[in-house]
């Protein structure tokens, strides 16, 4: 998984965005308020979708006063690639829990090896859009 998904922010974005096709930046930034169930600062969510267009997975065409986002190839790839790791590990936990053993469960659910420890490094290509 790349460091531009590790923000549960960015996946939902790209989740809603995947969901309708384009959403115009106001809808969902609306949608993301009810899903969390609070505000979030325009300032931070507007940067949020900056990032996500700047890194490549997230496009922006204007629509009259308003930006309209849609996901990339790239965006749509990586956001289905963590769909299916996640519900891999949703899938393990249920079989754990129906079992009663937890024997089939991958152990590396968790483990962060994939992580590049150097994505936050000055000479490092890698873009690191932590919120």
């Amino acid at each position: 998984m790349t460091k531009w998904f590790h923000s549960g922010r960015r996946r939902d974005c790209c989740a809603l965005v995947y969901a309708a096709g384009e959403l115009r930046a106001q809808s969902l930034k609306s949608r993301l308020e009810t899903h969390y169930d609070e505000r979030i600062d325009p300032q931070s969510f507007y940067a949020t979708l900056t990032a996500l267009v700047e890194a490549g997975y997230l496009t922006r065409r204007p629509e009259g006063l308003a930006d309209v986002y849609a996901l990339t190839d790239a965006g749509e790839a990586t956001l289905l690639d963590h769909y299916e790791w996640l519900s891999a590990r949703v899938d393990a936990g249920t079989e754990r829990t129906d079992d009663g053993d937890d024997a089939d469960v991958d152990e590396t659910a968790g483990d962060d090896a994939d992580v590049d420890e150097t994505a936050g490094d000055a000479g490092s290509d890698e873009v690191d859009l932590k919120d």
